[in-house]
């Protein structure tokens, strides 16, 4: 049963196209310098779309040795990377505490498809006596939790929520309810992602769902709302937030980014990847983390919406902020880093939510870039082009995965 223990946020890590630290990451969110560019990872002619948000300068090495570095998928790495960071930032000692009560929940939308495309392709060559030892625990979702558990001796909750697009805002909601619940004290939350792969580009090309308009001008691609937006941009990485019970943050000292206050869930019950028309789930989703927090909407100052740059779904998240929110939409502002990432997948809700909070401590909303021309019915305040100041006590962090699946976090200044 919910108590009425209060959850906190004492750490961030992240990997990304923007950025490999928190600083130089939100350096570039806030000035809106893109890391989308041409797709490097693999060379195919026939594949419609040919940008990518890749991640640049990251030596897995450097994070978990050169055997794991072998051994494991590239989304492990960036998983195992943003946690590492994380928990760093958060400056917790696990060897001073009783383990038991912490865990990790970290998943993936896809996890390890390069490896499988890799060792499909030895099998076929050499059969089933050439396939890894490793193949399962490279490729499965479940195995950054898992590593990260072991490597810092943590007892408690060490699962993965895999939800597509919603991946990383179910583990980081579900995460906090358990600490709510008094399964756990703290928790490392968040997702990862690899996907600029032959056959998830190859998929997501075939369902018209990436954008191909602009592969010779790839920072221009990805922009939500814009009337000229064509479908989004494949992006990699990772971001992962540490998690604790208010009362052992401040009993240990802990920096403070701010409140997690609340967790909305919901399905569209519609279509497997579109959205319904207005965006009835997604108000619900937001409908459900202000009541989840005991928060007026009139209270909410910032919405890190979902924002892929599709037509259909940009479309339904801004009428959905309009439901759930009536007069007080237009007074808030909405924005969307993936126009300056792309779209991440399992990992988008992580390093979103990373820049909600740091948003808010900074009293910043991030701006849209290559938002030029919002399409007609796409009319509130997206933060077109350039970050503007403005207090954010209270801020939203919107993610929405195939499926019609919808998971929404609400931040807030801490009191």
């Amino acid at each position: 049963m919910r108590s009425e223990r209060r959850i906190v946020v004492t750490g961030l890590g992240i990997i990304s196209p923007v950025g490999n630290s928190i600083e130089t990451a939100w350096d570039s969110i806030v000035n809106g310098r893109s890391g989308i560019g041409p797709l490097t990872e693999f060379s195919d002619d026939g594949l419609s779309s040919q940008i990518a948000g890749e991640i640049r300068d990251f030596d897995p090495v450097e994070w978990v040795g050169p055997k794991d570095a072998r051994k494991y998928d590239t989304f492990i790495h960036y998983g195992m990377a943003a946690s590492i960071q994380a928990i760093d930032d958060s400056g917790i000692d696990f060897s001073a505490y009783d383990t038991e009560r912490f865990g990790a929940l970290i998943g993936a939308g896809i996890g390890g498809i390069k490896t499988i495309e890799d060792t499909h392709a030895t099998y076929v060559k050499g059969g089933a006596r050439r396939v890894s030892p490793f193949f399962v625990p490279a490729t499965i979702v479940n195995m950054i939790a898992g590593l990260v558990s072991i490597k810092y001796n943590l007892k408690g909750p060490t699962f993965s929520i895999v939800s597509a697009c919603t991946t990383a805002n179910h583990n980081i909601g579900e995460a906090a309810r358990m600490i709510a619940y008094g399964d756990a004290d703290v928790m490392i939350a968040g997702g990862a992602e690899y996907a600029t792969t032959p056959t998830a580009m190859g998929g997501f090309a075939s369902a018209k769902a990436l954008c191909s308009a602009f592969n010779d001008n790839p920072e221009a691609a990805s922009r939500p709302w814009d009337q000229d937006r064509a479908g989004f941009v494949l992006g990699n990485g990772a971001g992962v937030m540490i998690l604790e019970e208010l009362e052992f943050a401040r009993r240990r000292g802990a920096q403070i980014y701010g409140e997690l206050a609340g967790f909305g869930m919901s399905s569209d019950a519609h279509h497997i990847t579109q959205p319904p028309e207005g965006g009835e789930g997604a108000s619900r989703s937001m409908r459900n983390a202000l009541t989840d927090a005991g928060i007026n909407a009139e209270d909410v100052d910032y919405i890190n919406a979902h924002g892929t740059s599709t037509p259909l779904g940009d479309q339904a998240e801004s009428d959905a902020v309009k439901t759930c929110f009536g007069d007080h939409a237009y007074q808030l502002a909405v924005s969307s880093s993936k126009s300056m990432t792309g779209h991440l997948l399992g990992a988008a809700g992580g390093i979103e939510s990373i820049f909600t909070v740091l948003g808010m401590r900074d009293n910043i909303a991030m701006p849209t870039i290559n938002l030029d021309n919002p399409s007609e019915g796409c009319d509130l305040n997206y933060v077109p082009n350039s970050a503007q100041q403005r207090d954010i006590r209270v801020a939203m962090s919107n993610s929405f995965g195939f499926g019609g699946t919808n998971g929404t976090l609400l931040f807030k200044k801490l009191d």
